[in-house]
């Protein structure tokens, strides 16, 4: 196992199931972006010194600005064999920088005015992520609006999951947390689900294993959306045997 593979089986093992269905080749440039992802996910978490986290979220803002000057990759584990697939695949670094501003919310936690401003906190963070992931993987532009609509799906659910530990950390996770707006939001989590499935035929099938990273999506936005008490509790979470289930019925369907 290869020190990437290593770092998001360990961090993010849900992604990391996924790359499992995915060819070789397409692995091997799904894990810098993952790898990325969870780097400036931690950065706010490993201190509570605002000015340290805020440095730690600099250098990989240093990172994307050496990317795009052409400057020779860091020697560190993650940026440099990130630099060399954004510079391979000829990837814009303005999706990187946005995903790095998104991780300033982790050290400053401000309320969400309202649920607009969450779900563009999740399309910078996760609907990049997933498009940028599609884009390595031979996704043209036609396919973006499906790609993110199954990012920010993707990311609610995800975010729905943490909400029980953002809380006890102190953090303001959701716009209103009254049971009639965690539906609400959770349905429009779905709407963009079906959005993003409705577009399938945009999206090839060897960038198909991007998508398949929001395998857990709709089934934890219908559990969230018939029963929003769930989310404050924590019981969003399905058994691990029909999550690895769900996850192999897609993958071997191609059906994301």
């Amino acid at each position: 196992m290869s020190a990437l593979e290593e770092i998001v089986r360990a961090g993010d093992p849900a992604r990391h199931a996924a790359t499992l269905a995915a060819p070789e080749e397409a692995r091997a440039k799904l894990w810098p972006l993952y790898a990325f992802n969870l780097e400036i996910a931690r950065a706010p978490w490993v201190t509570r010194e605002p000015m340290i986290a805020e440095m730690r979220l600099q250098f990989w803002a240093d990172v994307m600005d050496e990317i795009a000057a052409g400057k020779p990759p860091r020697a560190h584990e993650v940026a440099e064999p990130l630099a060399k697939l954004w510079r391979a695949e000829e990837l814009p670094v303005e999706p990187g920088h946005a995903m790095i501003a998104a991780r300033r919310w982790d050290i400053h936690r401000e309320p969400f005015a309202d649920s607009a401003a969450l779900w563009a906190h999740l399309d910078a963070s996760s609907g990049h992520l997933m498009w940028l992931a599609a884009r390595v993987l031979g996704a043209g532009p036609e396919a973006e609006g499906s790609v993110r609509a199954m990012g920010q799906a993707s990311g609610l659910a995800n975010w729905l999951l943490a909400v029980p530990e953002l809380q006890a950390r102190g953090c303001p996770a959701l716009p209103d947390e009254s049971d009639a707006a965690i539906a609400a939001l959770a349905r429009d989590g779905l709407a963009r689900l079906a959005q993003a499935r409705a577009g399938r035929d945009r999206v090839p099938e060897a960038a198909s294993p991007a998508l398949l990273a929001g395998w857990e999506a709709g089934p934890v936005l219908r559990r969230a959306a018939k029963s929003p008490r769930l989310v404050r509790a924590g019981g969003l979470q399905q058994s691990e045997f029909a999550r690895r289930g769900q996850l192999l019925l897609r993958a071997l369907s191609g059906r994301w």
